[in-house]
């Protein structure tokens, strides 16, 4: 059981101010779940965040496992002080979430060989 759950409710994949940003939250208020990945279009480090900017850093991921129901994110060690000492994070994403398959699809490319199914 992952130490962090976000049941997403919407996806977004958007490009702004030079930083592709993947994102999946349990709803439209601010203080709804996320989970948010962004890095810059040139490439670079990628960072990870969970329900506040505070709980985030830059190459936080360590391997991200895709199953039928979302994805499961493995912080590395040296990241997790960042996050509360939380060692991993679901997603879960269902076929109701808007946009999910897009923001699922993008996350691979951004990931890349950091995923595995």
């Amino acid at each position: 059981m992952a130490d962090v759950t976000i049941k997403a409710a919407y996806g977004s994949v958007v490009e702004d101010e030079g930083h592709l940003f993947v994102g999946f939250a349990e709803g439209e208020d601010e203080e709804d779940g996320y989970a948010m990945f962004r890095q810059a279009v040139t490439g670079g480090p990628v960072r990870f965040e969970v329900n506040d900017e505070a709980f985030g850093a830059e190459d936080a991921v360590e391997s991200v496992v895709f199953g039928p129901r979302g994805f499961e994110v493995t912080i590395s060690p040296a990241k997790r002080a960042a996050f509360g000492f939380a060692a991993t994070v679901a997603v879960r994403v269902g076929p109701r979430c808007e946009d999910g398959p897009e923001a699922l699809s993008a996350l691979k490319g951004l990931l890349g060989p950091l995923c595995r199914e």
